[in-house]
């Protein structure tokens, strides 16, 4: 897994409520084994018409959105099924961070164990940031992993994270790699009498 410890980036707005595993990626892109691929299958149905050329409204699609790594999302965000592919599909997209009010604990999970990062919100500041990126759609949001802090022009607040997932993201480990920091220690306890 890739090692976060902090992040600034322009931000993505998707105002969109209780988006749900198959509205991030559709079930038939669920046959892969990687995550190659994934990213142009994220948001599949809302980014491409039936012939599959690209809406021109939808916010992926927009030249603002390119290179952004934080998505600003909508209260409920990655409900539905428990598909570890949603948040393949959003890391390969690019998108190391996501904001919301609320997250699926299957969905947050899942992207805790992916490289990204579900930053809760209460509602006052989740709209305020909204408004923010309406009127300024290039500011740039600082997600700082060690502090738990997301800054923003003019602001900053803190968001919880487990004490196990935080300390595996910052030393770039997944929970196997976790455990094998502690082979000697592990090796030594099998030599005991």
């Amino acid at each position: 897994m890739a090692q976060f410890t902090t992040l600034t980036s322009r931000v993505v707005p998707l105002p969109a409520n209780d988006v749900d595993t198959d509205q991030i990626i559709p079930a038939r892109f669920l046959k892969v084994t990687d995550k190659n691929g994934l990213a142009e299958a994220l948001f599949f149905h809302w980014r491409y018409t039936d012939d599959g050329s690209p809406k021109p409204d939808f916010v992926l699609n927009q030249p603002n959105s390119k290179g952004a790594q934080i998505l600003l999302a909508g209260d409920n965000f990655g409900c539905g099924s428990s598909r570890e592919h949603a948040p393949w599909a959003l890391t390969s997209y690019g998108f190391r961070a996501v904001i919301s009010t609320s997250f699926a604990d299957i969905f947050r999970n899942n992207s805790l164990k992916n490289g990204l990062i579900p930053i809760f919100v209460d509602e006052t500041t989740h709209a305020m940031l909204f408004d923010f990126v309406e009127e300024v759609p290039n500011a740039e949001f600082t997600v700082d992993l060690a502090s738990q802090t997301l800054s923003f022009p003019g602001g900053s607040v803190t968001f919880p994270i487990d004490p196990f997932s935080k300390a595996c993201l910052l030393n770039g480990v997944d929970e196997l790699g976790y455990i094998l920091g502690f082979e000697k220690q592990i090796a030594e306890f099998e030599q005991r009498p």
